[in-house]
């Protein structure tokens, strides 16, 4: 050992966690980097005795990570089309049995897991090949209460709003029809009146009305039929007088 105080032959002092000011320089170029423009954000200058060094960002997104979601979404499309596909065939069975409107359609076809695009898509291939049409089934329903079930105005119109027919289709559908209530309430009412000979007047004048106001007839309108029907068919069976 010299005595002299030389320090030739002592190893270097080596600090354990590295220069002080080059550790606060790093800090401070990471902040920079995460505060400066945004075209520069996440990369580190590099400062003197360091390299420069990308910092990771959250919208870095791996080339692994971007196939996954491509395929995850091609799936979602495939699931997509079998469901649309399925809710196809469900409304063609239903359609081959009974006729539907557009609101009864969409109600089948919701049953599937599908947006409401992917509903709408449906009905509109639907629609334009003729398939659904709210009017020409106001028509039939129109029909079918006329003519086989001698229903008035009243509970047609009632069949029809409950059938799914827009408003407007429906006033337009009974608009059409010709205005013979009287008509086809005293037509009905004569094909009742024939089980009503046995029972006297009073009873068979109050069944014959209420069977008239089911089918949808205004009460005056319905005691008037009911009152021809019953003249027209003669004096009761049971006490022989003739109604009036």
């Amino acid at each position: 050992m010299n005595g002299g105080g030389s320090d030739d032959g002592l190893a270097p002092v080596i600090p354990l966690f590295g220069d002080r000011t080059a550790t606060a320089a790093a800090a401070a170029a990471r902040r920079a980097a995460n505060t400066g423009p945004e075209e520069n954000r996440g990369v580190v200058p590099a400062f003197p005795g360091s390299e420069a060094s990308p910092v990771w960002h959250s919208s870095w997104i791996d080339g692994d990570d971007e196939a996954g979601a491509a395929e995850e979404e091609d799936a979602y499309d495939a699931c997509g089309a079998i469901e649309r596909d399925i809710a196809e065939k469900n409304l063609l069975k239903k359609l081959r049995t009974r006729s539907l409107s557009v609101r009864e359609a969409r109600a089948v076809v919701a049953e599937r897991d599908l947006d409401d695009e992917a509903i709408e898509a449906v009905l509109d291939g639907f629609l334009r090949r003729g398939y659904l049409d709210d009017a020409a089934l106001a028509e039939q329903l129109i029909h079918a209460g006329v003519d086989r079930k001698g229903q008035g105005r009243q509970v047609i119109a009632q069949t029809l709003a409950k059938r799914g027919i827009p408003r407007d289709v429906a006033d337009a559908a009974l608009a059409a029809l010709p205005d013979d209530d009287l008509d086809r309430a005293l037509e009905f009412a004569r094909t009742k009146a024939r089980s009503l000979r046995d029972v006297d007047r009073d009873t068979a004048l109050r069944r014959l009305t209420g069977q008239l106001a089911r089918r949808g007839y205004p009460g005056s309108l319905a005691m008037t039929a009911a009152r021809q029907a019953l003249d027209e068919q003669g004096g009761s069976g049971r006490s022989g007088v003739r109604f009036r």
